[in-house]
């Protein structure tokens, strides 16, 4: 985590050049063809929530939403008034409490959604493979357990990207010291599920620490210094990591277990 208010300023500013990156497709934020994507941050738990929404039909879903961010997520979705239908959670967190439960009261039609090996409280639980529908879009549900058991990521075909939680990170992935972590588990998501997707589609992590926003699948299997590694060397590596716990931890798992503040 860092600390210096100068090294967070910096992060920042990258953050900032990083979304006003011109792609001709989705990048930090973006409104075009038929979807609407906006990639938003939390400054005091480093975390990205995303929000997909069909121009046409005004359904909009929201992909790790943070308690403290309610109002702002709020605020942006009335602004482009859109409908919120699922606050989606990529796993059970541990270092913030998720929004699900909040945006449920301020939206009548949302529905709080996560994986059912969570076994967390939800509205849906999905299974690998399921499809989420929303307006003329869709997002793919893939288990990709190791950094948790019921660790998700949403691939989303028509957008040519995944949101990949903490199994990724961009140059980093999650890591695998508590709640039920396996380091050959998530190798094994990632290779599988998230790194064989087509090489130049965007991959969009849960946090980042460093003032970087996305990365491909190209880039994190030539650039990514733990995942490029063969798997035993990637389980040595994630053995000798010496980290401290989250500092939320025991507030935000016992909340997140019932999909926030209900």
């Amino acid at each position: 985590m860092m600390k210096s208010s100068a090294h967070l300023m910096r992060a920042m500013r990258n953050i900032s050049k990083s979304l006003n990156y011109k792609n001709k497709r989705f990048y930090g934020a973006a409104s075009q063809g038929d979807h609407i994507f906006r990639q938003l941050f939390d400054i005091r738990t480093f975390t990205y929530t995303y929000l997909i929404a069909d121009k046409t039909s005004k359904d909009a879903v929201l992909i790790d939403p943070v308690l403290e961010q309610t109002d702002r997520d709020e605020s942006i979705l009335k602004q482009l008034g859109l409908n919120l239908i699922y606050a989606i959670n990529t796993h059970v967190h541990a270092d913030h409490v998720t929004g699900s439960g909040e945006l449920k009261k301020r939206f009548r039609n949302c529905q709080s959604v996560i994986s059912k090996a969570s076994n967390a409280k939800a509205d849906i639980h999905l299974e690998n493979l399921n499809s989420l529908p929303f307006g003329s879009t869709a997002l793919e549900a893939r288990n990709t357990p190791g950094h948790t058991n019921g660790c998700m990521t949403f691939v989303w075909h028509d957008g040519e990207m995944a949101f990949t939680g903490d199994a990724l990170l961009i140059r980093g992935c999650g890591r695998t010291d508590f709640q039920e972590g396996n380091s050959e588990t998530l190798y094994n998501s990632v290779h599988s599920q998230i790194l064989s997707l087509p090489k130049n589609w965007l991959l969009y992590p849960g946090h980042d620490y460093t003032g970087q926003s996305v990365t491909t699948v190209e880039e994190e299997l030539i650039n990514n210094p733990r995942l490029r590694q063969p798997i035993k060397d990637f389980v040595k590596f994630m053995e000798e990591l010496k980290l401290p716990y989250p500092r939320e931890i025991e507030r935000a798992l016992p909340l997140n277990m019932v999909c926030g503040l209900q």
